[in-house]
């Protein structure tokens, strides 16, 4: 035996391992939520206001507090008071998710052309609820890990 077979068969388990994983992380985990089921807020004043949004997509996994994305159209302007967020940081999803980019969006807020607010604050333990607006009412949702500071009053 020369070790070919060997050889073989462990590169063969390590690409089936390898597409498992992919699978996994690009469709296993996730579902397509309901339009019905879902309430986009926006944080003013400390408290959230429910906005008229139209046209959503939006996907979730029970695997992981962080992989809600949602895509729509605000039917509405922001109430005033809408609490900016200071650190917005998009999530990448799922390429099946095609209306969904977080490198477009990260450059959008970084140059202005999409401004970032705080949707839900603890929408789960440690994560909110963040949503980024354009001046035409196209806006994206993600989950983002918050940021546990005095300042913003959250502290274990």
């Amino acid at each position: 035996m020369d070790g070919r077979i060997p050889a073989l068969l462990i590169l063969g388990a390590a690409a089936a391992a390898g597409a498992g994983v992919w699978y996994a992380q690009e469709y296993g985990f996730y579902d397509r939520v309901d339009p019905a089921g879902v309430t986009i807020t926006v944080m003013a004043h400390g408290q959230p206001v429910p906005l008229e949004a139209g046209d959503l997509e939006a996907i979730d996994a029970s695997s992981s507090p962080i992989r809600w994305r949602g895509c729509f159209r605000l039917d509405q302007p922001l109430p005033e008071g809408a609490e900016v967020f200071a650190q917005p940081t998009p999530l990448v999803g799922p390429n099946w998710f095609s209306c969904f980019d977080a490198g477009q969006l990260q450059a959008d807020l970084a140059s202005g052309a999409a401004k970032a607010y705080l949707s839900q604050s603890e929408i789960r333990p440690d994560v909110d609820r963040v949503i980024a607006v354009y001046p035409d009412g196209r806006a994206y949702g993600w989950h983002q890990f918050n940021d546990k500071t005095p300042e913003r009053g959250v502290m274990d």
